[in-house]
This record gives structure tokens, sequence and C-alpha cells, in this order.
């Protein structure tokens, strides 16, 4: 356990006559890059001499030139790049006690006794392995007098950080890995893809996704596209499968569906162990029903590609983690791995996490299946939950007389669409009418509401924007209308999904009780903004694709910028008052500012980021990227940063300046967003239709108390529900964001990383917590 310490540490020393070192193992994944680029400059911010270990632990073993020191410019340009530029090997030597004697040699000789392995459990078991052996390793050294007695005593201890890196998010004890996002993001460019030339031909789609032992990217996908049917190797479908498959196909195309698309991962197999392929089901599928069917395996595609803006945060967040880490260990501390939880970082004990891992294959092997998906973790029970639910329920015969209506509120976003798809279809298995409401609120007062069927939000996961239509206008002044048009359709409950507009608007629905006893049912808001400003939850739907059209446009940006030599780019971006998005994108495409209305700025900043940006333009790195929030200040506009930089860098760098607009608002929805689209939507209806229950008295609903009006959001590690009037009070209202903001705490991050002499606390680091929980019967993830 890292204690915190008594007196404040000064970051910027702990390392002072440390070396660490950082190598990648196993299969690449992309966001290695990454890590490593974190994992050097806070290295190199601490102090610490920095060295990469090239070919993994080929490398380690080989020594010589494949162990290099590192440099702040060497790491440069990294952040966007898939794989691992500094290469990753399978090792057979390292498995050898003489390769790890050599490699313990290689590490002694340039006191080098802090390593971080970025890769998969094989290659962290490996390392815990190496640290375990390392007094012993020494004294065969010193009995061959390959090194001193003076070199063993400055080395006497090896600390190792691992972060796992690995696209099939089958690591227990974290809820992502680093590649897991970006795999699924190349996994739905395909899907959205084959639907579309499926849907021409009323074509059944098999397709073939990585993940030998673990269902992940299987499971996620068919939520995030609303498979028909998925094959995980955590739980094998029943006994008489091939005959409930088939008729679950013909149900689907009997609801009007032109399309079924079936997704299988590469382990998937039945209870008795035997393999279940792509080619065997698309033979099932067309012998049996004649569909034109048709398989597609996708191999290393998945691996591939540009990373994702969360896979950058993530391994750039990660690779912080694993620094302080190293630096705060002691001989007692056991080897660790830095993992997310929520949006938090955590350090779990290494062996703990490899062994829950091994606790899932043995659970598997024995037919466990349960435990499997159990030991798994929440995120990964939580996603096969929501599968099951949308997908293996009949609607049932009998109606519950419920009529709920849904309507998007404020500006569109991605995600939205998902969220709308599974709440009307969790609302019709629940036996309710689901009432789309068009055009927000004022659509809610003039009556444009329609049933909706399970049919009707077909193939929705995958679109941008609002089927349902949106406006900006709060009901305040249309609450008469509004109470008319509930009683008119016999409205029982409300799910309103959008932005600040939409949490203000159920605060006046909630005000508006004591006047207009037709207001008193329950409603539900699920907060979708691209600007993430929504009190209650620390992210909203749509910000996730909104980072990555950001993230990707900066890319296209420093790319022509590099190939101009000393060029300085000011992007501006949405968000209202709300900093998120310049802030992650600052810290995913690597911008050397981020100006924010939170962090307060003044002209002697300015001047300190183009004196900054004039020393950087020495170094061989000569072009710099500053990205501004709309409205972060009145006065220091977009423009008057341009001309500021453009006069005061004269004859060092040119400036150009990008105002993104509303194309951060539209695209196809990322996985995150469609995920946590479709989890949000389902969970708001369960609640709806318990709060119901709850206030029907006397053969009528009335719902009046401050629980039952609710907003949905995601708190740290779980999605909870609270009352809209409890977040009155954590809210600016003027400025239309919550008083406090989680990711703020990231920003003196993105200044370390842009090379800023500034200190980050090191008092808030993640304590080390345990994954298996010693009383129970089976071990569960936190």
């Amino acid at each position: 356990m890292s204690a915190t310490p008594e007196a404040p540490v000064d970051p910027t020393t702990m390392g002072v006559g440390k070396a660490i070192a950082v190598l990648t193992s196993g299969g690449d994944a992309q966001g290695m890059n990454a890590a490593v680029r974190a994992t050097v400059r806070v290295g190199l911010y601490t102090g610490a001499k920095v060295y990469f270990v090239h070919e993994g632990y080929q490398g380690l073993v080989d020594g010589g030139d494949n162990i290099r020191p590192a440099t702040w410019e060497s790491v440069s340009m990294m952040l966007q790049l898939g794989g691992t530029v500094i290469g990753s090997a399978r090792c057979k030597d390292f498995r050898t006690r003489e390769g790890r004697t050599q490699a313990a040699f290689n590490l002694v000789k340039l006191g080098i006794t802090n390593l971080c392995v970025i890769g998969g459990d094989g290659s962290l078991t490996g390392a815990n392995q190496f640290r375990t052996e390392w007094s012993e390793l020494l004294e065969d050294l010193l009995e061959e007098e390959k090194i001193t007695e003076e070199e063993a005593q400055s080395s006497s201890h090896l600390n190792i950080v691992g972060m796992v890196g690995s696209i099939d998010n089958d690591f227990c004890g974290t809820d992502m890995t680093i590649g897991t996002d970006s795999a699924l993001h190349r996994i739905m460019e395909v899907v959205d893809s084959i639907t579309t030339t499926a849907q021409s031909h009323q074509r059944t789609f098999i397709l073939e996704v990585m993940g030998r032992h673990c269902g992940y990217l299987a499971l996620v996908t068919a939520l995030a596209c609303g498979a028909d049917w998925v094959f995980i190797p955590e739980m094998p479908p029943e006994e008489d499968w091939e005959e409930h498959l088939c008729r679950r196909l013909i149900e689907t195309r009997g609801r009007g569906s032109r399309l079924n698309v079936i997704i299988v991962a590469e382990g998937a197999m039945d209870s008795q162990g035997k393999p279940i392929t792509s080619e065997d089901i698309r033979q099932l599928v067309s012998t049996k029903l004649g569909y034109d069917t048709r398989a597609t395996v996708l191999g290393h595609v998945q691996r591939g590609g540009t990373p994702s803006a969360f896979d950058r945060i993530l391994g750039s967040r990660m690779g912080v983690e694993a620094v302080m880490a190293l630096l705060e260990a002691t001989p007692e501390t056991p080897a660790c791995v830095v993992s997310l939880s929520g949006n938090q970082a955590v350090r779990l004990p290494l062996m703990e996490c490899v062994q829950v891992t091994k606790d899932v294959t043995t659970a598997m092997a024995e037919g466990r299946f349960d435990d499997a998906i159990k030991l798994r973790g929440k995120s990964f029970e939580n996603n096969w939950n929501t599968y099951k639910l949308l997908a293996h329920v009949r609607p049932p015969d009998v109606k519950s007389n419920i009529n709920v209506a849904i309507l998007n509120v404020g500006a569109p976003c991605s995600g939205m669409n998902a969220a709308v798809r599974s709440a009307v279809r969790i609302g019709i298995i629940q036996g309710h009418n689901m009432l789309a409401v068009h055009d927000g609120f004022e659509g809610l007062a003039q009556g444009l509401i329609e049933p909706i069927t399970w049919a009707g939000v077909g193939g929705w996961t995958g679109k941008g924007g609002s089927m349902l239509g949106t406006k900006r206008v709060l009901p305040g002044k249309l609450l008469e209308d509004i109470s008319l048009s509930i009683a008119k359709f016999n409205i029982h409950a409300l799910v309103i999904i959008g932005g600040f507009e939409a949490f203000v608007g159920g605060l006046e629905l909630v005000a508006a009780r004591q006047k207009y006893e037709e207001l008193c049912i329950p409603l539900v808001v699920i907060p979708a903004t691209v600007s993430n400003n929504v009190p209650g939850s620390d992210f909203s739907i749509g910000a996730d694709t909104a980072l990555n059209t950001i993230t990707s446009t900066c890319d296209r940006i420093k790319q022509s910028a590099a190939g101009t030599k000393r060029r300085v780019f000011i992007i501006e971006t949405m968000g209202g008052y709300c900093g998120y998005l310049a802030t992650m994108a600052g810290l995913s495409a690597g911008a050397d500012a981020a100006y924010i209305y939170e962090d307060h700025f003044s002209i002697h900043d300015l001047e300190v980021n183009v004196g900054h940006l004039v020393e950087k333009m020495k170094t061989t790195v000569k072009r710099g990227l500053i990205l501004r929030n709309e409205n972060c200040s009145a006065n220091y506009t977009t423009d008057f940063i341009f001309n500021l930089y453009s006069e005061e860098g004269k004859g060092i760098f040119d400036c150009r300046k990008n105002v993104l607009g509303h194309m951060q608002q539209g695209g196809t929805p990322t996985p995150f967003d469609r995920n946590f689209g479709t989890k949000m939507g389902a969970k708001s209806v369960l609640w709806l239709t318990e709060k119901l229950k709850e206030c029907y008295r006397h053969g009528r609903i009335f719902a009046n108390n401050p629980d039952s009006a609710c907003l949905l959001g995601m708190k740290k590690r779980s999605l909870v529900f609270t009352p809209l009037a409890e977040l009155k009070e954590q809210t600016d209202f003027e400025h239309r964001i919550p008083k406090t903001q989680w990711w703020l705490s990231l920003r003196p991050l993105l200044k370390v990383l842009a090379k800023y002499k500034v200190k980050i606390d090191t008092s808030e680091h993640a304590h080390l917590e345990h994954v298996i929980c010693k009383t129970a019967v089976v071990p569960k993830t936190p």
C-alpha cells in the first residue's frame, strides 16, 4: 500500500538518481504508443533517466542497441500511431533462466531498477517472475563475476509496474485494456459497411471478431449494432441453439427487418466445448432457412489503424500512474498493474489480477459459465445482462396499459438514437405502449406524438443525430399545452434524452407539478450532449463521438504543420462554457495548451505559452497545437489569440486558425456512445417501471416526491439515479456547467506532457486495491 507522504513531495525531483525502462510485449494494441509517450515524458519530468527497450523481452535479453535512452523529442508524433513504435516480439529466450539472467545483467549495467511493461497477461506474468527471481539472478551474476558487489548493491531491488495492452479486454481487474476501444472502432466501421450492403440484398451476415478466450469484443459489438445473436466463449448457447437461432432470424425478418447480423467470437464454443465457427453458422442458416448468407472473418484489421481518443487518454493516464507507482514503490510493495475502473485510475496487485484471469478459464473449463461472467467483472456482466434483455426476450402477450413517452431535447448528438432504441424495446418487453414525441418539448405541447414499434427503431444504434427530431425550447411557457397533451395521450411516464436543456426542462416540469396534476408522473433525464456539461453524470452520450471527431481533425492538422515546419495551429472547439472537449482533445491530440473557462487564464499565461512555443521551435519538434473552448473568455477570442501569437511569433513561427463548428455534433456514433446509450435507455425504462408500481394509487398514477424525477448518470464506477432537485445545488446555471467536474484534475497532466514546469499533485494518487475478496467463494472484481 503506498502511503500518502507526510510532507508534500516535489514531483519534479521524485525520480532523480533513478532509471526507468519501458517495453511493449505480446500482441500489439492501439494506444500502446500513448502509454510509452506518457511514461517517457512523466519519467523525464520527475528527473529520472528513461530508456526504451526495443522488441519487447527479446530486446531486454539481447541488450546492446535495443536498450536506448529516450528523450522528450523521441516520443513526439507517437500519439496518433497504431501498433507500438518500439516494437514487440514473442521471446522464447526470456522463458529460460539463462535469458532472464542475461536480461538482469543488461539492466544492472545501465543502473535500471524500474521496469514498466505494457502487454497482456502472459507478458505481465513474465515480468512478475523476473521480479521474484531478481535477487537470485544477481547472485548468479556475482558468482560469474559479471557484475561487481557495488553494482549488485545499487540494483538490489527491481520494481515492476504493468499496463494492460490487449485488444481482447481479457484481463480481469480493469474495465478497459489499452487497445480495446480502438479495436471496437475498427469492428464498427466494418459492421456499418456490411449492414448497408446486407439491407440492399436482404442478407444474413456472420461476423467473426477476435477474442480467443474472451467475448468482450463480440458482446459489445452485438450491443452496439443490435445483432440478432452473439456467440461468446464465457456463455455457450443452450443445447438446441440451432433451432432457437433459426427461429430468432425468422422472427426478425417477420418484424420487417431486411437483414440479420450474427456476431461470433473466434473462441466461441458449445456447452460440450466444441468450437462454433462462422462457417458452421453460415452453413446452418443457408441450408435450413435458405437465406442469402455471408461470413466475414475480421482478423488483424482489428489490431490496426489509428488509436481512438479513449485509448490515447487511457494510455496517457496509465503511463503517468505507472511512473508514480514505480517511484513510490518500496521492496515490500507487490508488483502492481495500473487499471481503469469507471473513470478512476486504480492500482491492483498484478498476481491477483492474473489469478482471477486464470480463474475465468478454469470456470469455463468446469462449465461454471455464470461464474465466468461474474469473474470478468461488473462492466462485462452489465453488458451481458443488457444484451440478454434486448435480444433474448419476446414481447409479452399481456399489456401493462402503461404509456411511456420518449423525447429528445437540446442539440442533436450521436448516440441519442441508441438510447431511444433500447428504451423503446425494453418498454415493449415490459408490456408498455411506447410513444415517440417529435421535436422536444414543443412537439409535446403541440401533440406531435405517435406510437413507436419494435421495428420502428430497427437499425437506430448506428445513426447519428436525432431521428425523433429535437429542439432547444424549454417547457416553461408551454406548461398548459404540455399538461393537456399528457392528459390527451394518457402519458404515464416520460424519458427525456438531451443536454442541459433536458435537465432544466425536467426541473421546470417538476416545479410545475403543484399547479398541474397531469405532470405528477415519473420522469427520467438521460444526459446526451457533446459538451458533457450536465450535472449528475461524469459522461454524457455524444461526448465521445465529438472527442474522436476533434482528435482526428487535430491529427490531420498536426500532420500538415509537421510538413511545413514552424507552424502553430489554433483550434476552436465546442462545449459552451464547459472545457471538457478542449481538455480531453488536448490530451488525446498532444496539444501545447487548451484554454477553457473553468481554468482562468490571463495575458501573462498567453505570453508564457508563446514563449514556450518559441523555445519549442529551437528543438526538432517544429510545430504547435493550441485548443480554445468557444466560451473560455469573452475578450481573449480565437481571433485575439491568433493575432497575439502571429505578432509574437513573427520570424519564428507562423499561425493558422480553425473553427471546427458543427462537424463536432455529427457523424456516426462511436462504439462507446452506442453502448452507453443502449445501457442508459434500458436502465431508465426498467427504473420507470418500478417507479410506476410505487406511484400507483387508487387506480391512477400520482408521483410528486423528489425521487420520482431523476437523472440517470455515470458516477465514478456505476450508473446512478439522482433526484433532479438534489442536482440543483451542484449546478452553475448561469454558465450551464456542474460546479465540480472530475476531468479538471487531468489538466496538469496536459501541461506536463507539453513540457511545462508545473507541479502535479501527487497526494491523490491511486492506492493499491484488491481484486480478490478473500471471503467470497467466487472472486469478484471491484
